[in-house]
């Protein structure tokens, strides 16, 4: 593989800078959350949650691109998706920023399809379920080092916050990605293994299912709260803090308070 196919994009680099920003914020004395003012914390905690989901949206789609590449399909590389550069996804409003959006006012981290894969080059049926299991586990991996860091550093306390936030919205996002739903990730992943008939029915699905399910999220509370328990859930078997996500979602939803 060429480096240079793989070198991060200028893009990536500065979503990157963005989430650094936000980090320093928060470990600063003067965003003690005790001590000091709350609105520089919650201006930190918002910087590094909007670049680190971004981040982690970049690495989730790199994930797919990577695994593809490996398994055969190398029209990954010709479009430009080892680089993490977002402007060469196939949507970038439908895969960035409306997914964006949804987070900054719900708080939930909807999934978009952002990388074409050619099957046909794929080598086996394994190798395309992995395709579509690689970037739910990168976000799984992102809440599993984010936690960790949480858990055995002597982190500020507004790190704590930030981090925690960020890694339970990275377990909500492989959850959503895992869900057996056309369109998202998880039905990818046993597609290869459908009759021809069933994934022809998924084709035609396939626009609608998405827009039903966020439909539900948002008009029924109590679909929303299932969906929550169940992130909250699988948040802590990774070592999640529930209480320091709860609070750094609060700050990053200041409007709300």
């Amino acid at each position: 593989m060429n480096r240079s196919s793989v070198r991060p994009s200028p893009l990536f680099l500065g979503l990157l800078g963005v989430t650094v920003i936000g980090a320093v914020l928060c470990a600063l004395p003067a965003a003690d959350p005790y001590t000091g003012s709350i609105p520089l914390l919650t201006a930190g905690v918002v910087l590094f949650v909007i670049g680190g989901w971004v981040v982690s949206l970049c690495l989730h789609e790199f994930g797919h691109a990577l695994v593809a590449y490996r398994g055969g399909d190398h029209e990954v590389r010709q479009r430009g998706y080892l680089t993490l550069d977002p402007r060469h996804y196939t949507d970038p409003v439908l895969s960035i920023v409306l997914p964006l959006v949804f987070l900054i006012i719900g708080g939930l981290p909807l999934p978009g399809g952002a990388v074409l894969i050619n099957h046909w080059a794929l080598r086996s049926k394994p190798v395309e379920s992995l395709v579509s299991l690689a970037g739910p586990l990168f976000n799984l991996v992102i809440g599993l080092v984010l936690s960790t860091v949480v858990a055995v550093a002597p982190l500020p306390l507004g790190l704590q916050f930030a981090f925690s936030y960020l890694a339970f919205l990275q377990v909500l996002t492989f959850f959503f990605n895992i869900l057996p739903v056309p369109g998202f990730d998880g039905f990818g992943v046993i597609t290869p293994w459908l009759s021809r008939e069933a994934q022809a029915v998924a084709l035609k699905v396939r626009p609608w299912a998405p827009l039903v399910l966020f439909l539900l999220l948002f008009g029924v509370p109590q679909v929303s709260a299932v969906f929550l328990n169940i992130g909250y859930w699988l948040f802590g078997l990774i070592g999640g803090n529930d209480t320091l996500s709860d609070i750094g979602g609060g700050l990053f939803r200041f409007w709300t308070r």
